[in-house]
């Protein structure tokens, strides 16, 4: 797998393809980063961009991870003492889920976010910004329901945070394109270059196969889980036997979130990947690739209960060492 191969795969977009394409042709010593709101424990969205990082570094690619505590403040996640003792927490659980911690810099935003030429800069995009672009900014990132100022100013300082790490490349989810987009617009008005990024997929939720996974409304895996909570909430996921399903009654589109976390969170992390069955069912079924199983499922060779068993088993794997700091 070459360089340009490892950083796209399992991305949802890259923006732009020809700004990939030359950081892919010398990654080395290039510099990624991804922003976090501590949040005190790892769930299985932070995994999925966790995995991309590991990936990066994989092709060459030094990574920042920023432990946004004043966008958490900003956001209305807790006190300012409260977010700050959760960001250590997470730093360990990073480097346990497998991330590089010799080619890995963790930053607290407020190492630089509250010094003053952070805030003119941050004062000069907000005099180029439109209260209702802020806001379309942060829709998709908000906590509740009434956008606050605070949370108007969010955005603009993610677009900041990119050239005050000096980082040649954005990562988040899908939810993060529009604040991405409007960094894009705003930093060339204080002569920063707009960045390039790119955007892993989102995972729907796991119950319904509906909308996206949240860990604060609906059915989340973390480091926190059991084997046996892992199991439980697998074994109750939506998955029927294909990686299309029909919309429900109410035409609301669905995904199968079994395979879409085999896709994204097992398969990149595993060379293998081995669904155990009794020998009166067929023996065990043994994967190299993500299509070969998905193809056994549609086919009806591979039934979504030994699908089901298999992935709880792999994420135990994957969470186990978190889970293990998280005791200590």
């Amino acid at each position: 797998m070459d360089a340009h191969e490892r950083i796209t795969r399992n991305t949802a977009e890259v923006v732009t393809e020809e700004e990939i394409e030359t950081l892919a042709d010398d990654p080395d010593g290039k510099r990624a980063y991804v922003g976090y709101e501590p949040s005190g424990v790892l769930h299985i969205g932070h995994m999925l961009t966790a995995n991309k990082l590991i990936d990066l570094q994989e092709a060459g690619f030094e990574v920042t991870v920023l432990l946004a505590d004043v966008h958490a403040y900003l956001n209305d996640k807790g006190s300012f003492a409260e977010i700050r003792s959760t960001a250590e927490r997470m730093r360990d659980q990073f480097i346990a889920y497998g991330l590089d911690e010799s080619n890995t810099q963790f930053v607290l935003g407020s190492d630089f976010q509250l010094d003053e030429d952070y805030t003119l800069d941050l004062h000069a995009l907000e005099l180029e910004t439109t209260l209702a672009r802020a806001e379309r900014a942060m829709a998709e990132i908000k906590s509740g329901d009434s956008v606050k100022v605070s949370q108007a100013v969010y955005p603009l300082m993610q677009a900041l945070d990119i050239p005050y790490l000096g980082v040649d490349l954005a990562v988040g989810g899908m939810e993060q394109r529009k604040v991405h987009m409007l960094a894009r617009d705003v930093l060339p008005s204080i002569d920063r270059e707009p960045p390039t990024s790119l955007h892993t997929p989102l995972i729907a939720d796991l119950a319904t196969g509906e909308g996206k996974m949240s860990s604060s409304t609906g059915v989340t895996i973390s480091m926190e889980d059991s084997r046996e909570a892992i199991a439980e909430k697998v074994n109750k996921a939506y998955c029927p036997p294909t990686a299309d399903p029909d919309p429900t009654e109410e035409g609301v589109e669905r995904e199968n979130p079994v395979l879409q976390v085999f896709e994204y969170h097992v398969f990149p992390r595993f060379e293998t990947v081995v669904v155990e069955r009794p020998e009166e069912y067929g023996g065990d079924l043994e994967y190299a690739e993500y299509d070969a199983l998905e193809a056994d499922l549609e086919a009806g060779e591979l039934h979504p209960a030994d699908a089901k068993g298999a992935l709880a088993a792999y994420l135990d794997r994957l969470v186990a060492p978190g889970r293990e700091q998280l005791a200590e």
